[in-house]
């Protein structure tokens, strides 16, 4: 659904407040969670909020392994987002009538690999058959209450981190469309095959202000919900954002997902594109992110240990820009122009 819809129908819905509920949907945050207590068996002192998120989505890679460890790296993600460790999955799952049973197994494989990998358990799921494939699942962590990340803690002055290149939309919609290097979706697939586990412990580190993982909404989308909620605006330095190979190429060549036109006619005019600015990279803000990485607000003070944290675990550490007082615009993109 688009970001614009989405936040409107959230507003409309608007469900009853419970103390229990830590963070919901009205800040569009990646997950919900949920403070466990007396009354949920929980002894008395103990500090534990369940992580709640739930994702699916049709095939982006013609790998059926690969589709199905994406699609749970994605998931896992949303725990990851909000400084929790995932604990359980319940599997999403559909699929056409006369799908071939060796790519349902491999999609199977591919997903309950990465679960694995994460330390979580598979505790179940739920098939159907529809008319495309679809694949998720809906994913349980386990967070201290005092240590939840989310949405709406960005502060005037806060660092932003990037820890995965942008670019994915260009690289699998170039990949349908015959005009990408398979070698470059390769390489681009095992990106978003990778779990955020490692950047979420390295979060965990520094006193995190604010995080989102970069999925669907694209990193512009989800940019947008943290500054909503924290009441700010986000400044990003074009030139600054990591780019998967082969990724500017295809989008100065207009390849990139319809995600990128819809979020730009859904949210467009609440960013700031500076005159001048790289029309490609601009496109790829946009676009939407299969399996991104972590977006991550800290203080100046934290950015250094942040930097080396990331690096001490082998994830990218981009500083892609900084949080602004609130201006007229939730996002702004400065900078790179075309070389």
């Amino acid at each position: 659904m688009p970001i614009g819809q989405l936040a409107q129908v959230l507003r409309e819905a608007n469900p009853a407040a419970d103390p229990r509920l830590l963070i919901g949907p009205q800040t569009v945050d990646d997950a919900g969670v949920v403070l466990l207590g007396e009354a949920e068996g929980v002894g008395a002192g103990a500090r534990v909020a369940l992580v709640q998120t739930v994702d699916y989505f049709p095939p982006v890679l013609d790998d059926p392994y690969l589709y199905g460890a994406v699609a749970a790296a994605n998931a896992l993600s949303d725990v990851y987002a909000m400084g929790g460790r995932p604990v359980s999955a319940l599997n999403l799952a559909g699929f056409p009538k006369d799908f071939a049973p060796d790519w349902i197994r491999e999609i199977f494989r591919g997903g309950f690999d990465k679960v694995r990998e994460a330390g979580a358990v598979l505790a179940g799921g739920h098939t159907v058959q529809g008319p495309e494939p679809l694949f998720g699942f809906a994913v349980t962590g386990v967070v201290d209450p005092e240590r939840v990340v989310g949405n709406a803690g960005a502060r005037p002055g806060d660092v932003l981190f990037l820890t995965k290149p942008l670019g994915m939309g260009s690289l699998t919609t170039g990949g349908k469309r015959g005009v990408a290097a398979p070698e470059l979706v390769r390489q681009a697939a095992e990106v978003m095959a990778t779990l955020n586990g490692r950047a979420a412990e390295a979060m965990g580190t520094v006193d995190a202000h604010a995080c989102t993982d970069v999925t669907g909404f694209g990193l512009v989308g989800h940019a947008r919900n943290i500054a909503l909620a924290s009441e700010v605006t986000l400044r990003f330095e074009l030139q600054d954002l990591p780019l998967v190979d082969g990724a500017l190429d295809l989008a100065r060549d207009g390849v990139v997902s319809g995600g990128s036109n819809r979020s730009r006619a859904a949210i467009g005019a609440e960013v700031l594109v500076e005159d001048g600015a790289d029309a490609a990279r601009v496109a790829i803000a946009f676009d939407a992110e299969t399996s991104g990485g972590l977006l991550i607000a800290v203080a100046p003070d934290d950015a250094p240990r942040l930097r080396e944290a990331l690096a001490a675990r082998d994830v990218p550490a981009c500083r892609v820009g900084h949080v602004v007082e609130r201006t007229a615009h939730a996002i702004e993109l400065v900078g790179g122009t075309p070389a």
